[in-house]
């Protein structure tokens, strides 16, 4: 399961990375060789990097590469450690799923609406949903961490936030 999800969160953020690339090589080039920008490229790359942001989301944490403050952890005995992990691996599942549910009910309000991107008309609503499905995911990766740790946590690396 582990692989998929790394192959798919992966390959989503790998995509939209290039594509903003692309679309910033091509724009500053039209820009500069021919006095002409690519419309709407800032909305175009707004949206990439929302895909990129929220597919790197389960990956960070699956691998346990968030920022963390350990510098106390050396003193606390291996229980607390367990304790405080638990907690906090908790803490975040529980933000990501109700930050999950927050998005889709947004998501649903931008269908009804029919909100869209201001210059290209692009609808939000699907980027909503799948911003959405991502913090659930991620949610439940800190869950299951709850019960099992991640290797960088078993190896002292990280893996909490």
């Amino acid at each position: 399961m582990n692989k998929h999800l790394e192959s798919i969160c992966g390959l989503l953020a790998g995509i939209a990375l290039f594509g903003i690339m692309a679309l910033t090589f091509f724009d500053v080039g039209g820009r500069k060789l021919l006095s002409h920008s690519i419309t709407g490229s800032l909305e175009l790359t707004e949206l990439m990097m929302v895909v990129v942001i929220f597919a790197a989301l389960p990956l960070v944490s699956l691998r346990g590469e968030h920022v963390v403050f350990d510098s106390l952890d050396h003193y606390l005995p291996a229980s607390v450690r367990t304790v405080q992990r638990v907690l906090v691996q908790g803490m975040c599942g529980a933000a990501l799923l109700g930050l999950g549910v927050l998005m889709w009910q947004t998501g649903g309000n931008f269908v009804e609406s029919g909100e869209t991107t201001a210059q290209l008309a692009i609808p939000k609503a699907p980027f909503i949903y799948g911003m959405s499905v991502l913090c659930v995911i991620t949610g439940l990766v800190h869950l299951a961490f709850m019960i099992r740790p991640s290797q960088a946590t078993e190896q002292g690396e990280g893996g909490t936030l």
